[in-house]
């Protein structure tokens, strides 16, 4: 039998699989704590609302996952994101290893792993193959992410 926060973890992906960023956003502790290579760390609503964002601006989306293991404090997932970066026109198909931290039945830490240069890479085509890696293009990403998601807020309160 398949302990109860594996399936929280399945829940999560097979909304992520439907873009349903609601049902996503209720596996979260209200205080959660998200990181990722492109987003860095974000808190709470913050971090529900770049689900959100990321099911609505959605292109092309396609995703597996499997891996998945719990136990009553931790657990794993491998899942693959295929979609349109729609700033390029490029597909990107990324390949991430998430981590997750439990507290009362809901995920309350969630970090992403994955390989900002590949990202680049597909995303930005010769640009990101050639400079991809340089701390101040990630940085620029990660920037561009950000502003991105606040952009977004804004929009969706007024």
């Amino acid at each position: 039998m398949n302990h109860a926060n594996a399936e929280l973890i399945r829940r999560f992906y097979t909304a992520f699989q439907q873009l349903d960023a609601e049902s996503m956003a209720a596996c979260y502790a209200e205080d959660v704590h998200f990181r990722d290579p492109a987003f860095g760390e974000l808190h709470g609503r913050e971090a529900a609302d770049m689900w959100r964002m990321l099911c609505q601006r959605a292109k092309d989306f396609s995703l597996t996952f499997d891996g998945i293991t719990a136990d009553d404090q931790r657990g794993k997932a491998h899942w693959v994101a295929t979609y349109t970066f729609t700033q390029t026109g490029r597909t990107v198909v990324n390949d991430i290893h998430a981590e997750f931290v439990f507290r009362d039945g809901l995920i309350a830490r969630h970090y992403d792993h994955f390989d900002l240069w590949r990202w680049t890479r597909q995303a930005l085509g010769f640009k990101g193959l050639l400079l991809g890696w340089l701390p101040a293009v990630q940085g620029a990403v990660h920037r561009q992410a950000r502003q991105g998601l606040a952009a977004w807020q804004r929009a969706q309160q007024g």
